[in-house]
């Protein structure tokens, strides 16, 4: 009986050590979103190096967290709440590192466009989806430390905010490159960035389903409602309307 407390305690540091470095994770990831944007529309080549070393660490980071996680799991065998608390752990820092690679994903298209005649309203969507990305990953991760299934619940909504804002890019530019074939090109990368932030959103989403798992035990009961509508938008419907 008198081991048990020690237990107790040697669980929640081993937790609160893991719990740290997802938060240095997630603000690595936070500037490289901010970051990317940058680098893009200032054809900034430093920052995307910057993001680029950036990106070492959160996979070092990530791989700590795994290897970390393994022995609580280990050494300390949790049951119920605590085995949840370690296995969503896992799954938020893989989400974490999805979502900058995405961020890299994004930087690397800064030489290309660089070369390219900005295109319409892009600029100003996509700086608007980052920060929209950038809420939603700031704000799970704070559900998450607080435990505050409610909060994780809102923020998945929000996803809907950001397929959105990918929609009306897309059919912008894909009205772009029907007009004239010269768009062609930086419309194609511009689409393949706002593909990558709507994924960002995705994953920030899947980090709040798994801190309601942490806390309730379950997966929420809703299927989350998605609004990306690129897969069933084509050339021959937007020349009829």
């Amino acid at each position: 009986m008198n081991d048990e407390p020690h237990i107790v305690h040697s669980f929640d540091d081993d937790l609160n050590k893991i719990e740290g470095l997802v938060l240095e994770m997630a603000g690595l990831v936070e500037a490289q979103i901010n970051d990317c944007v940058v680098a893009l529309f200032k054809q900034d080549l430093k920052l995307v190096l910057k993001i680029e070393e950036s990106d070492k660490k959160v996979d070092n980071l990530e791989s700590e967290i795994g290897d970390l996680a393994i022995q609580v799991l280990a050494r300390r065998q949790p049951m119920a709440q605590d085995l949840r608390c370690v296995v969503t752990v896992l799954k938020i820092a893989n989400n974490i590192e999805r979502i900058g690679d995405y961020a890299k994903n994004v930087a690397k298209r800064t030489n290309v466009l660089a070369q390219c005649t900005p295109v319409g309203s892009s600029s100003a969507i996509l700086k608007r989806m980052s920060s929209s990305v950038q809420e939603m990953v700031r704000g799970v991760i704070d559900a998450y430390v607080a435990r505050d299934m409610e909060a994780a619940d809102l923020l998945r909504e929000q996803d809907q905010e950001v397929d959105l804002m990918h929609n009306t890019l897309f059919r912008e530019l894909l009205t772009y490159m029907m007009e004239n074939p010269r768009y062609i090109t930086p419309c194609m990368h511009l689409l393949f960035i706002a593909k990558n932030f709507e994924r960002m959103g995705d994953h920030a989403t899947n980090i709040a389903e798994q801190v309601h798992f942490m806390v309730s035990g379950a997966l929420p009961d809703e299927d989350r409602l998605k609004n990306d509508k690129t897969s069933y938008i084509g050339v021959e419907s937007d020349l009829k309307n």
